[in-house]
């Protein structure tokens, strides 16, 4: 390996960020974040790192195996550099932004790191984009998060949109109401996580034959919005699992309302990835992609110390961006050495981007090839620097 191969080696997980898709990415962010403002929520910018005892703590413990953490020279103290952004936007709303009016909007953009990827996301730095709505606990506040979202992927040229609902809260409500003892729960988690029907039947002379017979009825309530809904209303549930049911139907009927042709689905059971939220969640999807889009869903900004209602959504911009339409053609124009400024200052006002020729160099230019050393033209350098245009005489002209 050479000196500028093995300087070129990255960490597994980790890239490059390389011409044009840079530029791609950071105005899909922008536009993003501008339709995001639209809605109402004012862009934060929280830091790389943060003391490890305060990022980490509370509803931040479920990221504690994803974090980097490092020794702080300055302090002595230990820092962690952020797995995720949703907790540090949790933090400053309930410190910096304390006594400001609630419900608080919030809007995020930026790089996060993880000690390892998944099997699906196998990279361990990626963009995030991300808002969070604070201070307000109704079924309005969960739509309206999942209505801005669509609308702000719509707007960017993200089609065949779809939204995936979920209520991580309707099992333990269950088995609290159920008086499922702590210690069959595990058990019952693992089979719904794994979507082994047969499992949580096998668990029926611990849990009890009629709680195995209604989750096993949940498991299978998957599918389409109205399908998911119409299996759950079949169950007779007792109270806190009844009301968790109809917080998710409500929601969907919101949703459905304000965006009558978006494809909805339900898994009333699923958790995985949704371990600290507290009520409604959501996956966004499309079926031009492979992977999710973003999630987000219902939580307490500080499940330890009770802290305030909250949804929040978190975009992954490594997966929208390969649904993205190429970035249209740039005009760029070649100025030769000797051109005046001010051409070039106008030429940028009309759009250009503007190449100046800063060596002079001709038919000896060490990076031509031999076909452009015999004639050194501008039209060849112009060329030769990806311009589609070259200016000579006060004209822009096409190569």
């Amino acid at each position: 390996m050479t000196f500028d191969a093995e300087k070129a080696l990255l960490p597994t997980g980790m890239c490059d960020g390389l011409p044009p898709e840079a530029a791609k990415e950071a105005a899909c962010v922008e536009r993003l974040m501008t339709a995001f403002a639209a809605w109402g929520y004012a862009r934060v910018k929280p830091p790389l790192f943060e003391f490890e005892d305060s990022l980490l703590s509370g509803s931040g413990r479920t990221m504690a195996t994803h974090a980097f953490r490092f020794a702080d020279p300055a302090s002595g103290r230990m820092l962690a550099l952020r797995p995720d952004m949703t907790l540090q936007v949790a933090r400053i709303a309930s410190t910096r932004l304390k006594t400001a009016p609630r419900p608080l909007r919030l809007g995020y953009a930026g790089q996060i790191v993880r000690i390892k990827g998944s099997q699906l996301r196998p990279e361990r730095q990626f963009g995030q984009v991300g808002a969070e709505l604070i201070g307000v606990a109704t079924p309005d506040a969960d739509a309206e998060v999942i209505l801005m979202a669509i609308e702000s992927l719509a707007g960017i040229g993200v089609g065949a949109l779809s939204v995936d609902l979920g209520m991580p809260t309707l099992v333990p409500a269950f088995c609290d109401d159920m008086q499922i003892a702590e210690a069959h729960r595990h058990d019952l988690r693992l089979a719904l996580d794994r979507k082994d029907s047969a499992a949580v039947h096998a668990l029926k002379d611990r849990i009890g034959a009629d709680s195995a017979r209604v989750l096993g009825a949940m498991l299978t309530a998957t599918g389409p919005i109205e399908r998911t809904l119409d299996a759950l209303r079949a169950l007779d549930l007792p109270e806190k699992a009844a009301l968790e049911r109809d917080r998710l139907e409500t929601v969907a009927r919101i949703v459905a309302a304000g965006a009558p042709d978006l494809e909805i689905t339900a898994d009333p059971v699923e958790n995985r990835g949704f371990e600290y939220h507290s009520g409604v969640t959501f996956a966004f999807f499309s079926r031009a992609a492979g992977a999710e889009l973003g999630r987000g869903g219902r939580y307490r900004t500080d499940d330890a110390n009770g802290g305030e209602a909250a949804t929040g959504l978190t975009l992954y911009m490594d997966t929208i961006l390969t649904m993205m339409p190429p970035p249209p053609e740039t005009k760029r124009i070649f100025l030769p050495a000797g051109t005046a400024r001010d051409a070039a200052r106008t030429l940028r006002t009309q759009g250009w981007q503007t190449i100046s020729d800063l060596d002079g160099g001709g038919a000896d230019h060490p990076d031509f090839t031999s076909s452009e050393r015999e004639t050194g033209t501008t039209a060849d350098k112009a060329r030769h620097m990806g311009c589609s245009h070259f200016w000579l005489n006060g004209t822009a002209v096409e190569i």
